[in-house]
Parts: structure tokens; C-alpha cells; sequence
């Protein structure tokens, strides 16, 4: 369980994380269609686990992998923006959400259930 303050920080880094990747984003991951879905940070609140979400992405650990490369980077734009409500910047790991692949996986299955009917007499 995050304390307030994490749960804070946690919404202000991934709104300005969001931010950045919508006005910038395409140095870093090209034309995916990115969307940050979380982020959950440690309670020294020195890192910062961010999770992405790729939608109908063929390659999406590549994506990934670039991200945690231009991950310094990123937190220093994020530092720029968030100096003044921020005494340290947190570092970022960036990490792949499929949750959003798993349910359309779910509601293709549900899609697929033959339930017969039954027989009323």
C-alpha cells in the first residue's frame, strides 16, 4: 500500500510523463501509439516504475527497450517540469502494461463460448 504522499507523486510524474510523450514522444518510440498507464514509485521516492502501454504493437519489448535507454533523457525533461514541486527527480524504469492485450484476449474467448440452449418442455 503507497502512502499518500507516494500515490502524489506517483500521478504528478505520470501526467507530466504523458506530457512530454505527447508533445515529444516520437524521438523516442517512433509512430507507436503509447499510453502511460501507471506509475508506482519506491517510498524514498528515488525510482520510478513506469508502466506503458503499446496498443497493437508487433514489437513491443523493442519500444521498451529504447525507452530505458533514453531514460536519463527523459527524467531530465521531466526535472524541468516538475523542479519547483520536486526535491529530488526520481529515476525511471519503464516497464510493459499488457493488461489492455490480456482483456482483448478475455473477451475474444468470451466471444467464442457456444453455450447450447436448453430444451423447455
Amino acid at each position: 500500500m503507497d502512502s499518500t504522499r507516494q500515490q502524489k507523486f506517483s500521478k504528478l510524474i505520470q501526467k507530466e510523463i504523458s506530457d512530454i510523450f505527447q508533445h515529444e514522444g516520437r524521438n523516442y518510440y517512433g509512430n507507436a501509439f503509447v499510453t502511460v498507464t501507471g506509475v508506482r514509485v519506491t517510498p524514498d521516492l528515488g525510482l520510478a516504475y513506469v508502466r506503458i502501454s503499446l496498443f497493437k504493437h508487433k514489437e513491443p519489448d523493442k519500444i521498451i527497450n529504447d525507452l530505458n535507454h533514453h531514460a536519463s533523457e527523459i527524467r531530465g525533461k521531466l526535472g524541468n517540469r516538475i523542479r519547483n514541486q520536486a526535491r529530488h527527480i526520481p529515476n525511471l524504469k519503464f516497464f510493459h502494461d499488457d493488461s489492455l492485450d490480456h482483456v482483448e484476449k478475455m473477451e475474444d474467448l468470451f466471444k467464442n463460448i457456444d453455450i447450447p440452449k436448453e430444451d423447455q418442455e
